[in-house]
């Protein structure tokens, strides 16, 4: 003899199953942010002068043209690991300010036609600041993303 599934029975499968899976991702969500937390940032080497850094790429809206971590736009380079590519070691804070001024005051503007990075006019704070950021950003374990040569 068949069974038939009643009303009552397939109610029941319906919301045991749903909060079966509203738990799974309630726990799967809970995982990552700890994760995140806990081991891809680096939350405890913040500084006043990374933070204004962060900053000034909000207020320059660098991310309308660069992505960072795969965010933004693919107008210009990726610098998640800039400084790194540039073979600037993560505690060298003269070595990232230089070598970002550098970059950036050598720059070309005024060519019709070519893709251009604005100049923005930063003070010796500013490109510390703007530095100290993207030094702190390539110390994040990003599961080596961007997929690119250090060299």
């Amino acid at each position: 003899m068949r069974e038939v599934m009643t009303k009552s029975m397939a109610r029941n499968i319906f919301y045991g199953g749903s909060l079966f899976f509203i738990l799974i991702f309630l726990g799967l969500s809970a995982h990552s942010h700890f994760y995140i937390r806990n081991t891809s940032t680096n939350e405890a080497t913040l500084t006043e002068s990374v933070i204004a850094g962060k900053h000034l790429w909000e207020k320059h809206g660098c991310i309308n043209c660069h992505t960072l971590m795969g965010e933004g736009a693919y107008f210009a380079p990726e610098l998640m690991n800039v400084m790194t590519r540039w073979g600037i070691e993560s505690d060298d804070h003269a070595g990232g300010t230089e070598a970002l001024k550098a970059w950036m005051d050598a720059m070309p503007t005024g060519i019709e036609g070519r893709r251009q990075m604005p100049q923005f006019n930063l003070n010796d704070d500013e490109y510390q600041n703007l530095a100290d950021f993207l030094l702190w950003v390539d110390t994040i374990d990003a599961q080596d993303w961007p997929p690119n040569d250090a060299g």
